[in-house]
């Protein structure tokens, strides 16, 4: 099955975006002749995978590699780097060329940094005497579409940059992809934003349409209607929760990787032991779409009921006179055989974790602690685990959860804990423990806690809830309604005014703003806009609202905005736009240090 994504469902013409993104690569290569050793950045081949299939590549006369510290075994005169602007990296280019040089080897090269250049990365290979060697240019690649409503702008450590390095360059790279659609779909007249970041980003982003105008005369309608951004930190409760969608718990447990997961061969009924195989996992798999959004106890049920009913067909057929056409409409269901025995290896394996005690446990302590009633239960199961040293990143996002739910914690308890982690998992995690204090995730309590009120106010816990028919978004955490979504729901349905106390209540602060040529008209309060036609676009499809996570998403809150995007009286459909994919896991252990971490 293909690595790249199907997008030809996609509610924009994500297909244009990603043959563009190819052609300029292919530009690239094709205007340096003969043939060439592409080194890639490995932070960046599983972006590239989903741009272009590598016998495109090949048909350019490119000799792939992975860029490391080891010299680089070609017999190509030219060597072309395509990298992100990393420090790091410039020493290994700079010591392949060194390499070369005392090997007597007479080669070309060429540097593309990926999707901009940097000065600092520049600087480093004139310290090295490399620069004037190389030839130097850019790759603008901003934007990759994971699957038909998923694009990712591939920026993994934006909120730690953000929230504890204070680098804000992440915030000009988003607002510059957004501005990059809006050169194919058109101005985006409204901008909702809440959160410093996100805030920053639209700002960026007018001072960019200001500087370098989109004029879009024919396009009557933009395409987007609205923008929401959001930033991570509003809400750092959702990401630190279990994921209960099939797609969320795959990625908990097995991380899905640019549309696709590693497993052993084992899992998936493999006979060779420890050897590694790839899944593909985006919505070109029919029934990976089907049940990629729902609650996973309903999917236990999806798989069995469809086995079963094969099960009955295949009977049918061996025990009775079937005619030609029932024997073509059998054949055709084996045609979905192996995607159906995809789904079963991975959900049995999935299965082994979420019946253990431990997991249920941990599901229940998350929900004690949203509910915010039992301080001191919370407290004692988060020091038995620290006691029984369980992995340092299970521990860090039940603490981050306990932290944020609290407004911090009482200085007595913050110590206390403090010094519990060091103890247990070392001294080297003072910087850990600084990151995530600095980033306001663990740290002393210095206001009263208003998560209740919000709780409240925005009925994010949700009893009884029916995960095989749900009428609620609440189904994706089996109770607990991601806020990050509550939030979206209320910008969609009538903008921040109604709820603009409870936003106050939530970290940074939030902007509404016109622009194009709708900025003149009178302020507004429902996606309406200006005028009712602004919802559809030209070709009578609903209008687009892009939902921006600055700081990144889980699984299954994008699980949620599709569950949002499909009820009945909503009137657009709803793409996401996210840093990166993230789960509590990958999320918190980037705030992870060592002493030695510069």
């Amino acid at each position: 099955m293909a690595q790249i994504p199907n997008l030809d469902n996609a509610p924009l013409n994500l297909i244009h975006l990603r043959e563009q993104s190819q052609k300029e690569l292919v530009t690239i290569l094709k205007n340096i002749r003969g043939k060439k050793c592409l080194v890639i950045d490995p932070k960046l081949s599983g972006s590239i995978s989903l741009i272009i299939q590598t016998a495109i590549l090949k048909e350019q006369g490119v000799e792939l590699r992975h860029l490391s510290a080891e010299a680089i075994q070609t017999d190509c005169s030219k060597v072309v780097y395509l990298v992100c602007s990393q420090l790091s990296l410039m020493k290994y280019i700079s010591s392949h060329i060194h390499n070369d040089t005392l090997k007597g080897l007479q080669r070309e090269y060429f540097l593309y940094f990926v999707p901009r250049r940097s000065v600092a990365c520049e600087k480093i290979l004139e310290e090295e005497r490399v620069h004037n060697l190389l030839t130097i240019g850019e790759y603008q690649l901003y934007t990759v579409p994971l699957d038909e409503d998923v694009l990712s702008f591939e920026l993994d450590l934006s909120t730690k940059e953000y929230l504890v390095d204070g680098d804000t360059s992440s915030l000009w790279h988003i607002a510059k992809a957004i501005h990059k659609l809006e050169f194919s779909f058109g101005v985006i007249p409204n901008v909702r934003a809440k959160g410093k970041a996100s805030v920053r980003v639209a700002d960026i982003l007018n001072r960019m349409q200001a500087e370098e105008p989109v004029n879009s005369p024919d396009v009557v309608v933009p395409e987007i209607n609205t923008v929401i951004l959001l930033d991570r930190e509003v809400d750092m409760v959702t990401p630190m929760c279990t994921q209960l969608t099939y797609e969320g718990l795959l990625d908990e447990f097995l991380h899905i990787n640019n549309g696709s997961v590693e497993v052993e061969a084992s899992i998936m009924g493999g006979q060779q032991e420890g050897k590694k195989m790839k899944v593909p996992l985006n919505s070109s798999d029919k029934l990976f779409k089907e049940t990629r959004d729902l609650n996973f106890e309903v999917v236990v049920q999806i798989l069995r009921q469809k086995a079963t009913s094969m099960k009955q067909d295949y009977t049918d057929v061996t025990s009775t006179n079937q005619t030609v056409s029932e024997l073509k409409d059998f054949v055709k269901k084996l045609n979905s055989l192996p995607e159906m025995t995809r789904h079963i290896n991975l959900a049995q394996h999935l299965t082994t974790i979420t019946s253990k005690s431990s997991f249920l446990g941990q599901l229940d302590m998350e929900h004690t602690i949203i509910e915010a009633q039992s301080f001191d239960i919370c407290l004692e199961y988060i020091e038995e685990l620290i006691h029984k040293q369980e992995p340092l990143v299970t521990v860090l996002r039940l603490l981050i959860l306990f932290s944020i739910t609290n407004s911090g914690l009482p200085k007595k308890t913050f110590d206390y804990l403090r010094r519990e982690l060091l103890h247990s998992y070392g001294f080297e995690h003072m910087v850990t423990l600084k990151n995530l204090e600095k980033a306001g995730l663990f740290k002393k309590q210095e206001t009263k806690s208003n998560w209740l009120t919000v709780k409240r106010a925005l009925q994010l816990v949700v009893e009884d809830t029916d995960t095989a028919n749900p009428n609620d978004i609440a189904y994706a955490f089996s109770g607990y309604a991601p806020l990050s979504i509550r939030l979206v729901q209320h910008a969609v349905r009538s903008g921040w005014r109604p709820i603009e106390e409870i936003l106050k209540l939530l970290p940074g602060p939030h902007s509404e703003i016109k622009r194009g040529r709708f900025s003149s008209s009178a302020s507004f309060d429902t996606l309406q806009g200006a005028a009712n036609n602004v919802d559809k676009v030209a070709d009578g499809r609903r209008s687009l609202v892009l939902v921006v996570f600055v700081g990144g998403v889980t699984f299954a809150e994008i699980s949620a905005l599709r569950f949002l995007s499909s009820q009945e009286g909503m009137a657009y459909d709803l793409i996401v736009g996210t840093t990166k994919i993230v789960s509590g896991h990958s999320l918190t252990e980037t705030f992870v240090g060592k002493m030695d971490d510069p």
